[in-house]
């Protein structure tokens, strides 16, 4: 029976088998998309995150140091540096390849397909995996990797991680969702050949929306747009006329979306199912700690298994998570009011000691 089976193979998925995988344990993704993957995202590493993919000894080819965050309202701007190193800005695809890289390395198996029922087997689970007419291949696993007799319908588990996104299928056939009250929030991104302007990532707020700019590269910035309005992505860019006319370069990729962004979970563990990554829940991608978040959590749901204690990941998750949750959800809540959200650059700006604790907290 393999150890850790892990439902998606995005940087949640992979790093939790990357963890496994130094802790001693066989671990096996299943995956339907091939490598590299790219989603919507900010692609932006605070600097603990940066710190957690060093420690899984991920080297990143590509991307691009940040020293801090930087808001900006019109004519009001304020900035705060990080205090402990840089975060990384990086090409989702870049991030997906090195880990998949890593993972690989250390024998971890990837499978084609998906996970799409879940039964409880004993001391562990049994998961039906469908796909296309072959579930793995030399291509994913690697030729020295592959194992073909590994890819029946069922695989069996220890223990199953669920990675497999903001809308998990896995965490609803659990009964794990609760309704998400307020407005809905989505996010497009695209990127743009221009050289960064700054070694800053730049949240820029108008209303109805946010632009978070994150230098992935010496030559293109990403450009994600949040909002709860559904519109076009040159309809959303047009209300931030001073970055638009900074994106003199033209866009290389096509839009990418995501959303709803609010997901509320009841617990990320039930029985020998565990939750990490976007799957585990999510607020906002506003303060732009998703990626992080997930690889902190991937090591510390590892941990939990490794002592024997899957139980306790649960508080792990909350303690690793808390002060991103209270600082998103109420910027997202003061978002919702005008009169609020017309404050928020500014009373940044008069309370620059106030935003640069913020700052360094998420860091």
């Amino acid at each position: 029976m393999i150890d850790v089976l892990v439902a998606g193979g995005g940087p949640a998925g992979l790093a939790t088998a990357i963890h496994a995988a130094l802790a001693g344990m066989e671990a096996v993704v299943v995956e339907p998309r091939s490598c590299p993957v790219d989603k919507a995202c900010g692609e932006g590493l605070m600097p603990t995150g940066a710190a957690a993919l060093a420690d899984l000894g991920v080297t990143v080819p590509e991307g691009r140091p940040f020293r801090g965050i930087r808001y900006v309202d019109g004519r009001h701007r304020v900035q705060a540096e990080f205090r402990d190193g840089p975060g990384l800005g990086v090409r989702r695809t870049a991030l997906h390849a090195a880990l998949a890289l890593r993972a690989r390395d250390l024998g971890v198996r990837v499978v084609s397909g998906r996970v799409d029922a879940v039964r409880a087997a004993g001391e562990g689970v049994h998961a039906r995996v469908t796909g296309g007419p072959d579930l793995c291949g030399p291509e994913l696993c690697g030729p020295d990797l592959c194992e073909r007799e590994l890819c029946g319908p069922e695989l069996g588990a220890r223990w199953l991680v669920a990675a497999d996104g903001l809308h998990s299928p896995i965490r609803a056939r659990l009964g794990l969702d609760q309704p998400s009250g307020g407005p809905r929030r989505y996010g497009l991104r695209r990127h743009y050949r221009v050289a960064p302007w700054t070694d800053f990532v730049e949240v820029h707020w108008a209303p109805g929306g946010e632009a978070y700019v994150t230098p992935v590269g010496d030559d293109m910035v990403g450009v994600a747009v949040l909002s709860s309005e559904r519109r076009p992505y040159d309809e959303h860019l047009a209300r931030f006329p001073d970055l638009l006319a900074r994106l003199d370069g033209p866009p290389v990729t096509p839009v990418r979306g995501a959303g709803p962004l609010r997901q509320r979970v009841r617990r990320r563990v039930a029985g020998r199912v565990l939750l990490v990554g976007d799957a585990a829940g999510y607020v906002d991608a506003l303060t732009g700690e998703g990626v992080s978040l997930a690889l902190l959590s991937a090591r510390a749901l590892v941990g939990c298994l490794r002592e024997g204690r899957p139980e306790e990941y649960e508080a792990a998750w909350r303690r690793l998570s808390r002060r991103s949750r209270l600082l998103t959800s109420a910027l997202v809540r003061a978002r919702r009011h005008p009169p609020a959200a017309r404050m928020i650059v500014p009373a940044a700006r008069r309370l620059p000691a106030v935003f640069g604790a913020a700052v360094r907290s998420l860091a």
